[in-house]
């Protein structure tokens, strides 16, 4: 059942993102009847099944007992199950690497990582890994990772040493923000470590992403994102980010996923060269309430760079996030806030927009952002009886498919 929720979850995704595309060029009589079966039968039939999948793995076939969708704004909280490993899970170290990547000709199996990609057999099932090493340099070019390219694996020489490198972002004509990532993974199973990928726009690209997963069951590493808008795009489904580096400063960890942030460090960018400017770190963007689907941060540290810290205003304007979209769900676990967190901790979207029913959670933070006395009164202090609840056990079923 929880299968089923989380990939009906990102199903929805799918066709709200749909829908959004072709109100965009509503110009015809049949897009016009395509968007309206669109948002009267089909988003709606599948919003129904995720609440009675909901009801089901709650009351079982008890189905009077079955009703609207509630969540933790409502103090309903999701199921737990019965323990966890107790051991952390990790990309596996040691696999024997399929191809190679390097910039000398004749000295690997390619030159670029998209070559390298390319390589890998359609729908690979099982344990079974493609494993892709890349070594030392820096890769310009977009890397798409499709959606019959099944665990595939990318190992780098290091953070800062193996660099996927691109520029697109929404400034240039007719580009979506999906499309500007310079990593781009579809297929189930992937995994990264030891690498860095950076969107190297300026502030002035706005939207401009480095790195966008739509992979089910996904494990990263040791990696490091570098970006300014929208760095790390976690667009949908079960993903999990272990010891990374996150940089970035307006909403620079979004999308509709359900996705573990454990033990990285999160950086704040300045916003222009002679100020740092109000920064928000994520904006979750769920939109039904039965959607399995929140950012989970845990043993994180937030902080800024260097270049941040020398122009760190004199009143703390770092947010922790803000609602994107009406069920917005994010949580800040065991992490450790430095002072540039803003007392108040979570921004607004637009006024009154999604204030009561996101869940915007905090337990357990230290540092000198982690005062909760002045926080918005829309957040929330998650209780220590419900922190299970997002544990990698219980939010991405991670003892059913991650290696420890």
């Amino acid at each position: 059942m929880k299968d089923a929720r989380a990939w009906t979850s990102a199903a929805l995704s799918y066709q709200f993102d749909c829908l959004s595309g072709l109100k965009k060029v509503n110009d015809t009589q049949l897009v016009a009847k395509t968007v309206l079966f669109m948002n009267n039968t089909l988003m709606t039939s599948t919003s129904n099944a995720l609440s009675m999948m909901m009801s089901y793995e709650r009351f079982g076939n008890r189905t009077s007992w079955w009703g609207p969708p509630r969540t933790e704004r409502n103090g309903v909280w999701e199921s737990v199950g019965g323990g966890s490993s107790g051991h952390e899970p990790m990309v596996p170290a040691g696999l024997k690497q399929n191809v190679t990547v390097c910039k000398g000709a004749g000295v690997c199996s390619f030159e670029m990582v998209q070559m390298a990609v390319d390589a890998a057999p359609d729908n690979l099932g099982g344990e079974r890994r493609f494993v892709i090493m890349i070594k030392e340099g820096v890769y310009e070019e977009v890397v798409r990772v499709g959606l019959a390219k099944r665990n595939v694996m990318l190992i780098g020489d290091g953070i800062g040493k193996t660099v996927i490198s691109g520029s697109l972002n929404v400034g240039k004509l007719g580009m979506p923000t999906y499309n500007t990532a310079t990593v781009g993974v579809v297929g189930d199973g992937f995994m990264a470590r030891d690498l860095t990928i950076q969107n190297t726009a300026g502030p002035e690209g706005q939207q401009a992403v480095a790195f966008r997963s739509d992979s089910d069951l996904s494990m990263i590493e040791n990696c490091e994102f570098i970006g300014n808008q929208d760095t790390l795009y976690a667009h949908t489904l079960r993903q999990y980010y272990k010891s990374c580096i996150i940089q970035g400063n307006v909403d620079f960890i979004f999308g509709n996923s359900a996705a573990i942030f454990h033990n990285c460090t999160i950086l704040v960018r300045p916003r222009e060269l002679v100020k740092a400017g109000n920064s928000v770190i994520s904006a979750h963007g769920r939109f039904d309430p039965a959607q399995t689907t929140g950012f989970v941060f845990q043993d994180c540290v937030v902080s800024g760079t260097p270049e941040y810290m020398q122009l760190l205003p004199k009143n703390p304007s770092v947010f922790l996030g803000r609602p994107w979209k009406e069920y917005s769900r994010s949580v800040f676990l065991r992490c450790r806030l430095e002072g540039i967190v803003s007392p108040f901790g979570w921004m607004r979207w637009d006024g009154e927009f999604a204030l009561k029913t996101l869940y915007f959670g905090e337990f357990g933070n230290v540092g000198l952002g982690s005062n909760l006395s002045a926080r918005v009164w829309w957040s929330s202090r998650t209780p220590a009886d419900h922190v299970s609840v997002y544990s990698v056990h219980n939010f991405i079923q991670g003892d059913h498919w991650m290696l420890t």
